[in-house]
């Protein structure tokens, strides 16, 4: 299953930069052996490791350091607040490459569970594929989700297509509502709605203090509310938190 979309996307014959995250060395490892060795063979497009990290608090610092094209992430790992690849991805909301197109997500775990598909797919993931998948299918599920698509394992798929098909209504009414707001200001909203001091803000998004105070007046106007508690409810209904 792919949903392309217009814009973004490596630049053809450029090796697409990603970062793999796993709590586990050895498949860290692994993967980047299995990868490299199918590259070397020819016939797959090229890719580029430019980073690793095995937790929440250590991928978030490579990702936002390295800004890669994309990051292959395990749904489980240790760190932030407990929801592993999640955390990662809303840590780095708004870290665009140097291409200046959105970093992207690819869930690469051992889990089929319902819950971790959809819990990482909301969180902004372009796609989730299970470690069963081989080295020039990943590769190629890499590239795809470089150039914007999204992807899906094959028995993945229709069950994502089921769950949010069934929440249809919720999911236009919540990428309504989001997309009032910049990307700037979405980045000020999950900060503030997490409890952010504005000094904090400005200091996370090297802004001023004056100009985080302009982005929450923007967003509770836009979004109707009018405190940053209504906003933090706001965000922990729609689990953008």
């Amino acid at each position: 299953m792919s949903t392309p979309t217009p814009t973004g996307g490596s630049a053809p014959g450029r090796p697409v930069r990603v970062v793999l995250v796993d709590d586990h060395r050895m498949f860290r490892t692994g993967v980047r052996a299995e990868l490299t060795d199918a590259m070397a063979t020819g016939g797959v497009p090229a890719c580029e490791f430019v980073g690793e990290a095995p937790d929440v608090e250590t991928a978030v610092a490579v990702i936002r350091a390295e800004r890669p094209d994309v990051v292959l992430l395990d749904v489980h790992l240790p760190g932030g607040s407990g929801q592993g690849g999640v955390d990662v991805i809303h840590g780095c909301f708004g870290v665009d490459t140097p291409g200046g197109t959105p970093v992207r997500f690819l869930a690469l775990s051992v889990s089929d569970a319902a819950e971790d598909v959809i819990a990482v797919i909301r969180a902004g993931a372009r796609g989730y594929v299970t470690k069963t998948i081989g080295a020039r299918d990943l590769i190629t599920a890499i590239r795809r989700v470089a150039d914007g698509d999204a992807v899906f394992s094959p028995r993945l798929a229709g069950f994502v297509l089921d769950a949010f098909g069934a929440a249809a209504g919720e999911i236009a009414e919540v990428d309504e509502e989001l997309d009032r707001l910049s990307a700037r200001e979405r980045e000020v909203m999950r900060l503030i709605a997490r409890g952010y001091q504005y000094k904090e803000v400005a200091k996370e998004l090297f802004i001023s203090v004056k100009t985080v105070e302009t982005h929450v007046s923007s967003v509770l106007r836009k979004l109707q509310l009018s405190s940053r508690h209504e906003l933090t409810a706001w965000a922990m209904g729609r689990r953008l938190l």
